[in-house]
């Protein structure tokens, strides 16, 4: 499976300009089973969603996601700022065109520390989407710091964990580290796709990857750059590398 990061600079609250640059960037690499956007790509991290948010059904965004992957018979994920019920989600979207299915994961852990809490509504459970054979765990951002969270168990079974970021320079060490932890602990690839550039907050650095389920960077995506990267990855490589170094049968169950 090809899978393509679009690393996106995400304008403020300008989905229109942002849908053109996730365009552009998926006209670098055509012939993609999977495109990854970063969080919230098409408006920027907007932690107080008033005005900000769509409604699920009248999603423009959301709408092109939709329409792509059915013309480019692919996959597109990312994350958006939904109102739903009049209830609102960090709501990341697995969108798989060649299945006409949109499956989607509403982030667990919010941001308190950017008052994300005083908005949003927590997701209660995890997400595993089935595409081209492997089983993906959905993830947004601040999920990647609480590993219990993201545990490999009997009751969660996957082989590639797809994080999508707005993550900021300030703490980006953490970013390098927790990313390619959660890839050794739960011996599976991690896909990791940040924004880069500036809002009225923070600034971006990127430095998306794909990283193997030993920890090695297969591709990554250099700092504070609009750009892509692809990498190809293998599911028999993990099922050999499991039935050969079996961590997870050593793995604690409580």
């Amino acid at each position: 499976m090809k899978v393509t990061i679009l690393q996106l600079k995400s304008i403020w609250e300008n989905p229109d300009e942002n849908i053109k640059r996730a365009e552009n960037l998926m006209a670098q690499h055509p012939d993609s089973d999977l495109y990854v956007l970063p969080e919230m790509w098409s408006t920027g991290f907007a932690t107080e969603p008033f005005g900000i948010a769509e409604e699920e059904s009248n999603c423009k965004a959301l709408s092109w996601m939709k329409q792509t992957a059915d013309r480019c018979h692919c996959a597109i994920c990312g994350s958006l700022a939904i109102s739903h019920d009049n209830t609102f989600y960090n709501r990341h979207y697995f969108v798989d065109g060649r299945k006409g299915i949109v499956s989607y994961y509403d982030k667990h852990h919010l941001f308190r520390y950017g008052h994300e809490d005083r908005f949003f509504k927590p997701g209660e459970y995890h997400t595993i989407v089935e595409y081209m054979g492997f089983r993906i765990l959905l993830l947004t951002c601040y999920d990647m710091r609480f590993p219990v969270w993201s545990r490999y168990s009997d009751a969660l079974i996957y082989d590639m964990i797809i994080c999508v970021a707005n993550w900021p320079e300030s703490r980006q060490n953490a970013w390098q580290i927790l990313t390619r932890a959660r890839a050794i602990e739960n011996q599976a690839f991690v896909v990791a796709c940040n924004r880069v550039g500036d809002d009225k907050y923070c600034h971006y650095r990127g430095q998306s990857a794909i990283i193997s389920p030993i920890g090695k960077t297969l591709a990554s995506c250099p700092a504070n750059e609009e750009t892509t990267v692809s990498f190809f990855l293998n599911l028999e490589s993990l099922v050999q590398q499991r039935a050969k170094f079996k961590v997870l049968e050593d793995r604690d169950l409580r």
